[in-house]
């Protein structure tokens, strides 16, 4: 199980490392909820992330897509963006529960929006908007 210090990042390029360093001890099947605001870097950790597992290609935003795939590294990641998911329905008939039997790497943003479809053993990492950058930390998954 991925574990951390809360982390102070000073700009975007300490996000990513830290990504990278996330990425590096990643394992398959793991699930990985990223909370935050926009812009407090969830998707330049992903990238961060999957670039460390070998993928060389750009690394973007699910916002419109709802999942990015990205196959070919050390594990393959599904990086999915819940913002724009109206229903269990909708997630479900995207196949979500196929993507989770896959052993795969699953990165989620805006997973408070449909907590209950995450499996037992995800990560919780909130990124927190500072004075002088953003604070990343392991958070406690929410209840009911």
């Amino acid at each position: 199980m991925l574990k951390f210090s809360p982390t102070h990042l000073a700009d975007p390029a300490a996000t990513d490392l830290l990504g990278e360093s996330l990425g590096k001890a990643a394992l398959p099947g793991e699930v990985i909820a990223l909370v935050g605001d926009l812009g407090s870097g969830k998707t330049t950790l992903t990238q961060g992330v999957v670039r460390s597992l070998g993928y060389q290609n750009e690394v973007t935003s699910p916002t419109f897509s709802l999942v990015q795939e990205y196959r070919g590294g050390r594990l393959d990641v599904f990086h999915f963006d819940f913002y724009r998911v109206e229903s269990d329905h909708e997630l479900l008939d995207l196949g979500w529960d196929d993507y989770l039997e896959q052993g795969c790497l699953v990165i989620v943003e805006w997973p408070a929006l449909f907590p209950h479809l995450l499996p037992e053993g995800t990560i919780w990492i909130q990124l927190t908007h500072e004075n002088d950058g953003r604070l990343a930390e392991i958070i406690p998954a929410p209840c009911g």
